[in-house]
């Protein structure tokens, strides 16, 4: 079954062509993978497919629906989210407030979050729950801003979550974050359920390697080949254009 493609999608910005005509397909359930050099059009893609910005060619489906010129609000409310590059937070707020209001967004009640949060207990019981799965119970009541920039992406994803989504993008979820804990939080989104499918951006390939079980490489705006990560491997176009070793 199919989570999300699509079929001949171009973005030209006057004569500069970010995308040219891409086809791709992500499986429902899995952790599919962009990858490519810079300038490959990898964003670009991400934006296109969450609707922040339209396709000059091409469409995009959710399942089967058509979703090509639908605005950004109304696919997260059919499921389709993203997180960013850089992590787009409250500071001020506690994660476990950040998360909560996010629950609240989804059920149209954001607006009502201010001031007494101790009466939102199924929303607050959420909010808990999704601090388990991604470990973050033990930052609940600590400051987004003060938080280590890897937290930060955690609760990122932990607000891409509250969404409910049926598919998650992720812009380079592990940017920033010291090589140390990169893989804890790639680690963390890999064991999500598999009822989330995962479309993420990754430039470190260890990362991808160990995480993605699907993996499209960009080039030029062009897809250059797709398969599994064994096969991107050991691609010797990849090898020669991307990771930059000799075919």
């Amino acid at each position: 079954m199919t989570a999300l493609r699509t079929s001949g999608i171009s973005m030209r910005y006057g004569s500069l062509v970010a995308l040219n005509g891409v086809d791709l397909e992500v499986a429902a359930g899995a952790r599919h993978a962009l990858i490519g050099p810079n300038g490959a059009g990898k964003t670009t893609l991400i934006n296109v497919l969450s609707g922040a910005i339209a396709p000059t060619g091409g469409d995009v489906y959710l399942h089967d629906e058509r979703i090509t010129m639908l605005p950004q609000h109304l696919r997260a409310r059919r499921g389709l989210t993203r997180t960013f590059q850089v992590t787009q937070l409250f500071p001020e707020l506690t994660v476990l407030e950040s998360i909560a209001l996010a629950i609240l967004e989804r059920e149209g009640r954001g607006w009502r979050w201010w001031p007494p949060v101790a009466r939102f207990e199924a929303q607050l019981a959420e909010a808990h729950a999704l601090m388990e799965r991604l470990g973050l119970e033990s930052d609940a009541s600590r400051r987004v801003g003060r938080l280590p920039y890897g937290r930060q992406r955690l609760v990122e994803i932990a607000l891409g979550l509250a969404a409910n989504p049926r598919v998650l993008l992720l812009d380079e979820p592990a940017a920033g974050i010291p090589s140390g804990e990169s893989a804890d939080v790639l680690g963390v989104v890999a064991d999500l359920p598999r009822d989330v499918t995962i479309v993420f951006i990754e430039h470190d390939m260890d990362l991808v390697f160990r995480f993605a079980e699907r993996v499209t490489v960009l080039v030029a705006g062009r897809v250059l080949i797709e398969g599994s990560p064994d096969e991107i491997a050991r691609d010797e176009h990849v090898r020669a254009v991307y990771l930059g070793r000799e075919a």
